[in-house]
């Protein structure tokens, strides 16, 4: 651990080596220090570690004096240094780290520069323990500073990390590396993707205090309360406040953009990133999630009772308008601001906040609303308190003749919006009501191609609070406003011409990433579609209501492969089964159509169904003459066979589909590889392990020669369990190795996962069922974190590793060192794995 002050309350280093009197002061310069993975380096250097320390303390202690550091304390492997300059720090750092670049030892080092406080104990204050924060996040050999010390430096070309939030810190840091080499991403919070907020919560003290502990205490809590009444903002600050009570992460699921009710679990497990089942992926996870925007999508309730029963340890905290009438449910109702806290809302957002009691005015007109009160404090602006209490009177006594029905808190949430839309000029008004046929989020090129936006009017909107930009830098309307800029639209008449392009816009995108998608070139395609994901739901329905068939079914098409690799598995299925009885489709379009709903049956576990469309499609491209889709549709029901007990079809029809394979056109190579290595699982499955071999080694060259690195990855771990099961761990060892090292480098975990459970039946099998015990609680350490599911060869080999190592070692040392893998990281696991020294 990094060296950091004995308490978050007090914040004090204690000097050991120079007298207060010594330090600089003013804005200093912090950098502390921390040796990565010290324990493991203990326990493989033994007596020469010792030795070692020594040497990298020198180092240390000789760069940061060389640079005219001051020596603040030294903790076990960890220094605190202090700078008169930034400069010198970061010039410290670097030559730390160039010192030490031959050595055993890795070091992280985080630097920050703030205001110093010195006390007869040292250093206090905030920023000693920012820096502190900023060096644990860093891994070893990064130097990683802040951006205040980033500022200091010139001549120096840093490399943005991005903003970042860190423990026991409120608002988030940006982040900067001083140097341009790759490392993993930080160890901060951001993993558990609760956005950060640009102004503090105010007049919520009450229910902060009564919510933390309801909702440590009780598994579904549901804020309710009218829109715009602060339920998404408390929520996130009671998450916030937990993120130390639940251990394995606080997640936030905004569920707004949705218009169907069974996207909600596939919305939660894609947040997660489940690759397996929810609950699967959940299990006895210490876990809280905060379901946001619930209202609309009430139909899906149950399914959250069932979530909460199946996970013992999941909390939910939900916002909703209402209640969501379940068992579970501990409804908590969000009432409007006192009106000291309303005041004190809008003297804090407010350009100018008197007269006192024209503000007070406002904030009982506007009910206690944060966000009316938020959109009329933005107003001060341009208009004073008093002139706009006048203005917010006249359009309040209009809206009595509005909906009867409607709550008088929503009535005056819609005037006041009404009000500041009333405020812009026409053409932004116009541009207002066109940005609505974004859902969720869009960035500036969208607004521009769709809307012909311009970034005065956009700023414009963004001033008046009728817009935001998220912390992504993308644009959006919070939800309540975008329903009135829904109604603005439909009175412009102008809707459907802006839906249409809107819908044609994200249909380039998806059709522009579908060829590399089809080729495994992924770069940022799946990034980019995951962002906009919801405008892409967004376009697909609004065909589907105007039957726009064409346009639906390339929009399903070219998203096919989008869903199938990100997991989206239920929608991409519920979609393409509804496509299949689309009568008016091309074969070509139909054979499309049957493959996507068949591989998506297939993923699902509905083999049948799968086999039932696979069959349609090959008696289609028979019919039609496409050898392509013959060889693709007999591979793909060659592999369902196996999986319905159906083995002797399952390998005529994969050997029918390699004849055909080699009968296609030399560009037709994936088909090929795809088919080769499916005719060997087969056998693999069959016993024929050498002839599976064989026919994975064919594959594999295929795979290097076209540059499909996590293909060759696949084959080599199918090639060395085939080694294995014939009685040659060594060799398959080896190939495994190999298949690590790809899967790996390639951020491929189910690769990984795969591979060290094989490697572990190797070495049972080599007797050294220690290591075997090791590389199976790394496998499992990994396998929880993101939700895999073994399939039938590497389960087995898995259990056969363990039934091994456990006769062998017993019990109690079988457990030791199945607790020893899962105590490593993912790249201490397959540095372990790749060494072939004895245990």
């Amino acid at each position: 651990m990094c060296t950091r002050p004995r308490t978050a309350s007090s914040r004090v280093l204690r000097l050991r080596v120079v007298t207060t009197a010594q330090l600089p002061t003013g804005t200093v310069t912090f950098l502390f220090t921390d040796i990565e993975g010290s324990t493991k380096l203990l326990s493989e250097l033994g007596d020469d570690y010792a030795h070692v320390l020594l040497a990298h303390r020198r180092k240390l202690r000789n760069a940061f004096s060389g640079h005219r550091g001051f020596e603040v304390d030294t903790q076990g492997d960890a220094f605190f240094y202090a700078f008169a300059h930034a400069s010198e720090a970061v010039a410290a750092a670097q030559e730390a780290q160039a010192a030490l670049a031959e050595g055993p030892i890795r070091v992280r080092i985080g630097i920050h520069s703030g205001e110093s406080r010195l006390t007869e104990e040292g250093y206090v204050g905030i920023d000693v323990h920012r820096t502190a924060r900023i060096c644990a996040a860093a891994h070893g050999g990064q130097v990683v500073l802040s951006e205040p010390t980033r500022v200091l430096v010139d001549g120096i070309e840093f490399k943005d990390l991005g903003l970042h939030r860190l423990k026991d810190l409120g608002r988030p840091e940006k982040l900067f590396q001083a140097s341009d080499e790759d490392f993993p991403p930080l160890r901060s919070l951001n993993a558990m993707n609760l956005p950060s907020q640009p102004s503090q919560l105010i007049g919520r003290e009450r229910e902060l205090e009564e919510l933390i502990p309801l909702v440590r205490e009780q598994r579904l809590v549901n804020l309710t309360g009218p829109g715009g009444s602060g339920k998404t903002r408390l929520a996130l600050q009671v998450a916030a406040e937990l993120v130390d009570d639940f251990v394995d992460g606080v997640f936030w699921v905004p569920l707004a953009p949705l218009t169907d009710w069974e996207l909600v679990e596939p919305t939660i497990a894609q947040t997660l990133g489940a690759k397996g089942g929810l609950v699967e992926h959940v299990d006895e996870k210490r876990m809280l999630l905060l379901l946001d925007n619930f209202e609309h999508l009430l139909p899906a309730a149950t399914k959250l009772s069932d979530l909460a029963s199946a996970c013992p340890s999941l909390h939910l905290l939900v916002t909703s308008r209402g209640q969501l009438r379940i068992a579970a449910e501990r409804e908590y109702e969000v009432e409007p601001l006192p009106e000291p806290a309303a005041v004190r809302l809008f003297r804090e957002r407010a350009a100018v906040s008197e007269p006192e009691h024209a503000v007070a005015e406002i904030c009982r007109r506007l009910d206690g609303l944060p966000l009316a009160i938020e959109l009329a404090a933005a107003r001060t602006k341009v208009l004073p308190p008093e002139k706009l209490l006048d203005r917010l009177g006249e359009r309040l006594s209009v809206l009595t003749s509005g909906r009867r029905d409607a709550p008088d808190r929503q009535q005056t949430l819609r005037a006041t919006i009404e009000w500041s839309y009333d405020l812009l000029s026409e053409d932004e008004q116009r541009l207002f009501a066109d940005l609505a046929v974004f859902a969720g989020s869009f960035d500036l090129e969208g607004s521009e191609r769709v809307c012909a936006a311009e970034l005065d009017a956009l700023d414009t909107l963004i001033d008046k609070s009728l817009l935001r930009r998220w912390a992504s830098g993308r644009l959006g309307m919070l939800e309540t406003i975008r329903e009135f800029a829904l109604e603005k639209l439909e009175e412009t008449g102008e809707g459907e011409l802006l839906l249409r392009r809107h819908a044609d816009h994200f249909l380039g995108l998806a059709e522009r990433a579908a060829p590399d998608l089809r080729q495994g070139r992924w770069g940022d395609w799946l990034d980019q579609l995951d962002t906009e994901h919801a405008n892409l739901r967004a376009a697909i329905e609004w065909a589907d209501r105007r039957g726009r068939d064409e346009l639906k079914l390339r929009l399903l098409l070219a998203l096919y492969h989008f869903w199938f690799v990100r997991g989206h598995l239920d929608e991409g299925g519920r979609r393409f089964d509804e496509a299949v009885n689309h009568a008016e489709a091309t074969p070509d379009v139909r054979l499309q159509i049957l493959g996507g709903a068949a591989l998506f049956a297939y993923e699902r576990g509905k083999f049948s169904r799968a086999a039932s469309l696979l069959e349609q499609r090959l008696a289609l491209a028979r019919e039609v003459g496409d050898q392509m889709r013959v060889v693709d549709s007999l591979r793909i029901l060659g592999t369902a066979q196996v999986e319905l007990d159906n083995l002797p079809r399952a390998r005529r029809l994969l050997e029918e589909s390699v004849a055909l394979a080699g009968q296609l056109p030399d560009d037709a190579v994936q088909v090929k590889i795809l088919t080769t290595g499916d005719l060997g699982w087969v056998l693999l499955n069959e016993g024929e392990y050498q002839r599976a071999v064989g026919l994975y080694e064919e594959a594999l060259t295929l795979s290097r020669e076209r540059g499909d690195t996590r293909l060759a990855s696949n084959l080599l771990e199918s090639i060395g369990a085939a080694e294995l099961r014939s009685g040659r761990p060594r060799e398959a060892t080896t190939r495994l190795q190999e298949a690590l090292a790809l899967a790996h480098g390639l951020g491929y975990d189910d690769g990984v996962i795969c591979c060290l459970v094989v490697l572990g039946a190797a070495a049972a099998r080599e007797d050294r069922v220690r290591r075997a015990a090791i590389l199976l609680g790394a496998a499992e350490t990994l396998q929880h974190s993101i939700g895999y599911s073994l399939q039938r060869v590497e389960r087995e080999a898995s259990e056969e590793a363990a039934a091994a190592s456990r006769e062998r070692l017993g019990t109690e040392r079988f457990d030791s060192a199945l607790a020893e893998g899962r105590m490593l990281s993912p790249d201490d696991a397959v540095a372990y794995a790749r060494r072939n020294d004895e245990d």
